[in-house]
């Protein structure tokens, strides 16, 4: 009877621990068909190692053991910093160029099952496309058309990952890197090119003082014969309005003479103080009118005048 219970309660507790195996089996296997994508992610599932769906972000179940999850995708733009490559321009100079590319991946199936190592594969693309451009350009364009040569391989990139889900959003050279004799070659003519335009500048300043000295020296010889101009007319006109004034007094003169009506003895008179003045001049010839030729009448009628005047005086 004793056995009969002890076999009775070992099956009990076999048959408690095969449930709670059981169990724990349900929920792993429940466990593992949740699927939980994180927002800009995908989930490749595969059926029995086929392709059978893409997850998008959210929750998901899946078959268990039948499904299993085969690749997760990250759907953010990815930058990818490639070592330096050895590349040889068309005039034969050997240098390093880095580059950065920016890509981003739009198809996670062909992402995943398209290409082998998509990085290694963008990597070496990379450097294939760089070798062929700069090997078309001479080391002056390579260095000065940064921007041609990043559109090209944007573009030529971009052709070739698309069937790989990958688009190429943007590709720039990040540093170019001559040998060091060319890069002080380089530093020479840079520093001639600065010297040569520091000189022309200097000569450009240089002529541009000069034109303006000039041009101040001219606007000041101008503005002083101006100014002497000025002063002459102004002299000419002062010369011109005394004149006129001693022309209106003598014809003033004239005028009050004629009008107190002078007699033949005053107007005699008058013409000896002229004749005694051209005499102290240095004429050497002198032409007497005639009209006072005749002394004696001249000297009779003076002396009447002097009677008349001195009659009055003795009254």
């Amino acid at each position: 009877m004793l056995n009969i219970n002890l076999l009775v309660s070992t099956g009990a507790i076999i048959g408690y621990v095969a449930l709670g195996i059981i169990a724990l089996v349900l929920i792993i296997v429940i466990i593992k068909s949740i699927i939980i994508v994180p927002q800009a992610n995908t989930v490749i599932v595969e059926r029995l190692g086929k392709y059978a769906k893409t997850l998008e972000a959210g929750f998901h179940i899946i078959v268990p053991i039948i499904e299993k999850k085969a690749n997760v995708v990250s759907l953010k733009e990815k930058v990818a910093d490639f070592p330096p490559q050895p590349v040889i321009t068309k005039d034969n100079v050997t240098m390093q160029i880095d580059t950065v590319v920016y890509f981003q991946i739009t198809d996670p199936k062909l992402y995943t099952y398209g290409v082998e190592r998509p990085m290694s594969a963008i990597e070496n693309l990379t450097a294939t496309t760089l070798r062929n451009l700069i090997g078309d350009l001479e080391l002056d364009q390579t260095l000065t058309s940064r921007d041609t040569i990043n559109q090209q391989m944007r573009s030529i990139l971009d052709e070739a990952t698309d069937p790989w889900g990958i688009k190429v959003n943007r590709v720039e050279l990040k540093n170019i890197l001559p040998p060091r004799d060319i890069q002080e070659a380089m530093e020479k003519q840079m520093r001639a090119e600065r010297q040569k335009r520091e000189a022309i500048l200097q000569a450009d300043g240089e002529k541009q003082a000069a034109i303006l000295s000039a041009q101040g020296e001219k606007e000041a010889a101008i503005l002083r014969a101006e100014a002497k101009k000025t002063a002459m007319i102004k002299e000419a006109e002062g010369q011109a309005e005394a004149l006129l004034r001693v022309y209106e007094a003598q014809a003033r003169g004239i005028e009050l003479i004629n009008n107190s009506n002078p007699n033949s003895a005053y107007v005699t008179l008058k013409g000896f103080e002229t004749l005694e003045k051209v005499a102290n001049g240095q004429a050497t010839k002198l032409i007497i009118p005639s009209e006072i030729q005749n002394v004696t009448g001249l000297l009779a009628s003076l002396k009447e005048v002097v009677s008349d005047k001195e009659a009055p005086k003795k009254k």
